[in-house]
């Protein structure tokens, strides 16, 4: 079973009397179940690492959610405790790399923080806790224990007709697990919306003209990729981008799985 390489960013956390660089297990899951690939987590040591040389090896980006958020000075904003907690190191490391994937035409895929980030990276802004602005549906999870309802697909989404996604899914609307308080507010450059929800709120966007599949999701496909047809079609076609890079690359067309 052949499985391209894929850099997945990591979060910086402190635990264990130890500083770790990991994702959680849902992203890694579906980029082998979903998009079947093989993983690679980028440690969060921003400018200290190649990404060149990353870039050169690897066929796919995928940038993953996070409790944390992208700091505000990065896009002209405030930073508080209520809009925390931050991660300074990923935000180095996941910036420039998504700069570079785009630019080189790595298929990038983004999610939840990692949409906000790619938004970010190209120049745009972030709106903070959305859900007390006027008009705007509470986009945050359920108060449970259970990851299962937090995560409960319970939202519809309109997908753009002509859009990128317009091609995965077909234009109309989808079912999806959207959990956040912050979201796109001024789009970066090159971007345009792929999907919004009912209030309006940017729920996906691609890079325009990109040379590869550049994609941003703000809901989890992720966390349902077994067993919601939805979340296996991103990951499906993520994995196709990659494989498509790959053969581009080396000139070698992979075995089919």
């Amino acid at each position: 079973m052949h499985q391209p390489l894929v850099a997945v960013s990591t979060d910086v956390r402190q635990f264990e009397n130890y500083t770790w660089h990991a994702a959680p297990r849902q992203y890694i899951e579906a980029a082998i179940a979903g998009a079947n690939v093989f993983p690679l987590l980028v440690p969060s040591f921003g400018d200290r690492l190649d990404m060149d040389t990353l870039l050169a090896s690897v066929d796919g980006v995928m940038i993953t959610g996070s409790k944390s958020n992208v700091h505000p000075s990065l896009y002209g904003g405030t930073a508080s405790e209520e809009n925390g907690p931050y991660d300074p190191d990923r935000d180095a490391t996941t910036l420039p790399l998504i700069r570079i994937a785009i630019e080189r035409g790595v298929p990038l895929l983004a999610i939840c923080r990692g949409i906000q980030e790619l938004n970010v990276a190209l120049g745009g802004t972030l709106a903070t806790e959305i859900q007390e602005r006027s008009g705007t549906m509470d986009h945050r999870a359920p108060t449970s224990d259970n990851q299962d309802e937090r995560f409960a697909i319970r939202q519809p989404v309109t997908i753009k007709p002509g859009s990128c996604l317009a091609g995965v899914f077909g234009a109309g609307d989808i079912q999806v697990n959207s959990v956040h308080r912050q979201a796109v507010d001024r789009l970066g450059a090159n971007l345009q919306v792929e999907a919004v929800a009912p209030d309006g709120t940017v729920e996906a966007v691609s890079v325009r003209n990109a040379p590869a599949f550049a994609v941003g999701v703000q809901w989890h496909p992720e966390y349902w990729v077994h067993n919601d047809s939805a979340s296996a079609k991103i990951f499906a076609a993520f994995g196709a981008a990659v494989r498509q890079h790959e053969a581009e690359r080396t000139g070698i067309k992979a075995a089919a799985e």
